[in-house]
């Protein structure tokens, strides 16, 4: 997203160029590891003293955007880049982090504007879903199937599911996409009454990254006493996921949460079994959820 509705899309396509700003303004060459966690650690800080009243959480994603954009991104990889008028310009990254202090997104990389765009009014429900999040960047590699026939490289082919274990391929389908389908429909959930999925322009607290992995959904309460760590298991979740929800958690209350916030998680399953629920029965702050996926068709 180049800029709040892609208000900078015209200038970075005249220049060649994608890129943030994040108020770090200063030239960051060389200032990228490669890994994320250790520009995080030492830009949050900085971050959050040049703007104050922002949160841990936004301090982090606003330093993950940059160092996404700088560093993550690779020479060669596909951007799409929403130009204002429902079409999503493509374009492949070919050059390193450029400091552009002349531009409104300085922090940029070179990129080479292919002869084709892809009309949102085209794309599948779940693949709107993930290109609508305001936020500055989102990965939609998992969507790659589906780019390449709109992009044209590639034909389109049927439902397929792959896993043998799979009975019903329409369910199958359906579970790839319940995390999207989730945040959503967030309002309209049980969790939606207290809790808010975390956005501001720099990103979302889905997939909202950690030290030991990527959060699937990171939520605050209404009054902002809480925080809330959803961990979705497509199937049958089993008891190692408590060990993974915790250690997510304990990310969460060490380096997000504000003084004073609690920290709380969910497991959203489709079913779970006797080891979980003995798991559960003395963790007092991680609670079980199940959900039910359908798909009928109906003869009018």
């Amino acid at each position: 997203m180049l800029g709040a509705q892609s208000v900078h899309f015209a200038e970075c396509f005249e220049g060649g160029f994608i890129g943030v700003d994040v108020e770090i303004e200063q030239d960051l060459t060389g200032e990228f590891p490669d890994d994320w966690r250790e520009f995080n650690k030492k830009y949050r800080p900085i971050y959050l003293e040049i703007i104050p009243g922002k949160t841990k959480i936004a301090a982090g994603l606003a330093c993950g955007a940059l160092w996404t954009v700088a560093k993550g991104i690779r020479k060669g990889d596909i951007v799409l880049c929403p130009d204002g008028t429902g079409t999503y310009r493509v374009a492949e990254v070919i050059g390193d982090y450029e400091y552009r202090p002349e531009a409104k997104l300085y922090h940029s990389r070179s990129v080479r504007w292919l002869d084709t765009g892809i009309n949102r009014s085209d794309m599948s429900q779940p693949l709107k879903n993930s290109t609508g999040s305001i936020g500055t960047f989102c990965n939609i590699t998992k969507y790659t199937s589906e780019l390449a026939v709109l992009i044209g490289s590639q034909p389109a082919s049927g439902l397929i599911a792959t896993d043998e274990t799979v009975e019903d391929p329409s369910v199958f389908a359906l579970e790839k996409h319940l995390e999207d389908f989730l945040v959503q429909n967030w309002q309209q959930t049980e969790l939606g009454t207290a809790y808010d999925i975390f956005e501001d322009e720099n990103g979302t607290g889905q997939q909202y990254p950690s030290d030991t992995g990527p959060i699937d959904i990171l939520a605050v309460s209404k009054d902002k006493k809480e925080l809330l760590v959803v961990e979705l298991k497509k199937g049958r979740a089993s008891d190692s996921v408590i060990g993974q929800i915790q250690r997510y958690m304990g990310y969460v209350q060490e380096e997000l949460a504000e003084d004073g916030q609690m920290v709380r998680g969910i497991i959203i399953a489709l079913e779970d079994d006797l080891r979980i629920q003995r798991a559960l029965a003395v963790t007092s702050n991680i609670e079980f959820y199940r959900y039910q996926v359908s798909f009928k068709l109906f003869k009018e």
